[in-house]
């Protein structure tokens, strides 16, 4: 079996473990100074002091790390007339660059579409984009494939 090298998982927040995400609240919290102390910020989500400690630097929300970095994700979508247009006005609205992009011929009425981006310093929530290009009508998934 070959060894995966992933240093890095893209995970949907409803699969993250509860404590994981509590850190990120106490991490908000000590960010934007509702919370003077890593011990208050932990107390007022309900975590320990040391899982803060132990998990601060390992969870992040996606958009948080993105900026100057490219983002790759696939789509998969109807093929009809405006979709692909759609979603790339979705691309512009958020200020991201289009790099890459390279849809397949569809087959049965469904086409995918490989998508890469660069995350500009002035690019909205990536996290919120995909959620919106996932929104939209025709579209069956987004799956991110990588962050560079």
């Amino acid at each position: 079996m070959a060894e995966d090298k992933s240093k890095y998982f893209v995970v949907k927040q409803k699969a993250v473990p509860e404590v994981l995400l509590k850190v990120v609240d106490a991490k908000k919290l000590l960010e934007s100074e509702k919370a003077v102390t890593v011990q208050e910020a932990a107390d007022r989500v309900g975590i320990s002091r040391s899982s803060f400690y132990k998990y601060k630097d390992d969870i992040f929300p996606f958009y948080d790390n993105t900026k100057g970095k490219t983002v790759t994700f696939v789509v998969q979508m109807d093929d009809q007339p405006g979709i692909l247009s759609d979603l790339l006005h979705i691309v512009a609205d958020y200020k991201a660059n289009i790099l890459t992009i390279h849809q397949s011929i569809p087959v049965n009425g469904v086409a995918t579409l490989t998508l890469s981006v660069e995350v500009m310093s002035d690019t909205g929530n990536v996290s919120r984009m995909v959620e919106e290009i996932e929104e939209q009508e025709g579209v069956h998934y987004v799956k991110i494939l990588a962050r560079e």
